[in-house]
C-alpha cells in the first residue's frame, strides 16, 4: 500500500466507468461478436420480462449504466505492451501462480504459452474458448477483460533458460514486517485476469486452466474485487477496505518519466524483455479488527490524508501537493512523521516510482471471527530495484500503518511485452 499511486489506470485518473464510456466508439468498431449480441439480446429480454410479465427480473434503476454498454468494452490482446497493465482496473480480478509438471521444460513450456495466448485472445474479445468451452460467460460480452502473463525466477532453471533470467528477477530481499506463506508465493508460471463481470473473470481462469493439461498445474490462487464501474456519481479514486481513499499520486501516462519508470526500453537487456514490465504481487492482510476501534483523527495521522476525500492533512483538495513542512500550533508536523504518505512519495525515496493495479480480496473470517481480508498489491515497474525493493525498506523501517497490515504471500515476476498479431507471449524468450 503506497500513497504514490492510484487503482485507476489507462488514465490513472480515470474511474473504469470513465475509461469504459471512452472506449466505447472502439469497441463498437470491432464489430459485433456472437456472444456480444447474445448479450444484448438477453438484457433487452430481461427488462421487457421484468415490465411485462413479472417473472421475478428486476429492472435496472433509472440513470444506472446499462449491463450491455459494460459488456461491449474490450481490451485489445496483441499490443506494444500487454493487456492489464494501463488498462483500468476492473471490479472482478483473479490472480494465479502454476509450476510446470516434473519434467515439462522449454518446449512444453512453449506450447503451454501459445495455448494460453491463443485462449486470452479468443476470450478478450468477447468469443468462447477454441475447445470445451464451458459456456459460464455465453451470454455477456468481453467486459473489458484482460489477461496477463509472467515468469518467476525458478522457471528460468526449470526450462534451462538461466542464460536468459534477467538480473531484475533476482529474489526480493527480506523485510522485517513480512509473515511470508512461501506455499503461497513466487511460482514458475503467472497469470493476471481481470474483468468486469465476475462470470466472464471465472471463465478465463477455468478455461486457462483447463488449458495447462499435464503440462502445470496450480502453485496458488488468489481472488479479489474492485467498485464496480459506474458505482460513484463522478470518477474518483477507489477505497480499499480501511475506508481509506487508496492511492492518489500514481504515474501517469502523461508523465514525461512514465514509460521510463514502468517498462524496459526497446533496447534494454535482456533482449526479450523489451517493453515488457516486472510486477510486484503482495498479499497485504489488513488487521480490520484493529483498524476499526482507531479514532478517525488517529487513522488519518496514520495515513497523513483525510479519509473523506483523500487530501492531505494541510489542506486542500485530494490533488494538492503535500506540504511536508508545514507545523501546528503546537510545532509539529501536520503530517506526521511517521505517516504513510509522507514515507512513501518518491521525492522521499530517490524517486523511486511504481504503477499500483490492486485488488482488495475478502477470504472469509478466522475461527475467532477475524476478517481474512486485505489488498492484494499488485505494483508494476522498469526495475523493481529501483521500484519497490526502496520504498519497502523504509515503510519497513518506520510506517505507521505497519500495526495494522500484515505482507503474507509475495512473488515477483517477469512479465515481457505483448505479443504482436501472430505471436504468443514469451515467444521471443522461448524460441529465442
Amino acid at each position: 500500500m503506497t500513497d504514490q499511486s492510484t487503482p485507476e489506470a489507462t488514465s490513472p485518473n480515470l474511474s473504469p466507468a470513465a475509461t469504459a464510456s471512452a472506449r466505447a466508439g472502439t469497441a463498437a468498431g470491432a464489430g459485433v461478436s456472437r456472444r456480444r449480441l447474445l448479450g444484448t439480446a438477453g438484457a433487452t429480454g430481461l427488462v421487457l420480462g421484468a415490465a411485462g410479465t413479472g417473472l421475478g427480473y428486476t429492472a435496472a434503476p433509472a440513470g444506472a449504466t446499462p449491463l450491455t454498454s459494460l459488456g461491449a468494452d474490450r481490451a485489445m490482446f496483441h499490443g506494444k505492451h500487454q493487456p492489464g497493465i494501463t488498462d483500468a482496473l476492473q471490479a472482478r480480478g483473479h490472480l494465479v501462480a502454476f509450476d510446470l509438471a516434473p519434467g515439462a521444460g522449454r518446449k512444453e513450456a512453449a506450447a503451454l504459452l501459445r495455448r494460453w495466448s491463443a485462449t486470452a485472445e479468443r476470450l478478450m474479445a468477447g468469443e468462447p474458448a477454441a475447445h470445451d468451452d464451458t459456456d459460464v460467460a455465453r451470454d455477456a460480452g468481453p467486459s473489458a477483460l484482460t489477461v496477463t502473463f509472467g515468469f518467476g525466477h525458478s522457471f528460468f532453471d526449470r526450462t534451462d533458460l538461466r542464460r536468459q533470467r534477467p538480473g531484475a528477477l533476482d529474489p526480493l530481499p527480506d523485510f522485517s514486517s513480512d509473515r511470508i506463506d512461501k506455499s503461497r508465493s513466487n511460482g514458475d508460471l503467472w497469470v493476471q485476469i481481470g474483468a468486469n463481470d465476475a462470470l466472464v473473470a471465472f471463465h478465463a481462469l477455468r478455461a486457462l486452466q483447463k488449458d495447462t493439461g499435464g503440462a502445470a498445474r496450480v502453485r496458488w490462487q488468489m481472488n479479489g474485487f474492485n467498485r464496480s464501474p459506474g458505482a460513484t456519481a463522478h470518477p474518483m479514486t477507489a477505497r480499499n477496505l480501511m475506508g481509506q481513499i487508496d492511492g492518489t499520486r500514481n504515474p501517469k501516462p502523461a508523465d514525461p518519466d512514465f514509460d521510463q519508470r514502468l517498462f524496459v526500453p526497446a533496447n534494454g537487456e535482456p533482449a526479450w524483455m523489451a517493453n515488457g514490465s516486472y510486477v510486484v504481487v503482495r498479499r497485504i492482510r489488513m488487521l480490520l479488527d484493529d483498524w476499526e476501534k482507531v479514532p478517525l483523527t488517529q487513522q488519518e495521522d496514520v495515513i497523513g490524508r483525510r479519509k473523506s476525500d483523500g487530501a492531505p492533512l494541510g489542506g486542500g483538495t485530494e490533488t494538492t501537493a503535500m506540504d511536508l513542512e508545514k507545523t501546528g500550533k503546537d510545532g509539529t508536523y501536520v503530517v506526521p512523521v511517521n505517516a504513510h504518505a509522507r514515507i512513501t512519495r518518491p521525492d522521499q525515496n530517490g524517486g523511486a516510482a511504481m504503477l499500483r493495479r490492486p485488488f482488495s480480496y475478502h477470504d472469509g473470517f478466522d475461527a475467532d471471527g477475524t476478517p481474512d481480508a486485505g489488498l492484494l498489491f499488485i505494483c508494476w515497474q522498469a526495475d523493481p530495484l529501483r521500484g519497490f525493493v526502496p520504498v519497502q525498506r523504509k515503510l519497513d523501517r518506520g510506517d505507521a500503518l505497519s500495526a495494522y497490515i500484515r505482507h503474507e504471500a509475495s512473488g515477483l515476476f517477469a512479465v515481457p511485452g505483448g505479443a504482436a498479431k501472430g505471436e504468443y507471449v514469451g515467444q521471443r524468450l522461448l524460441e529465442g
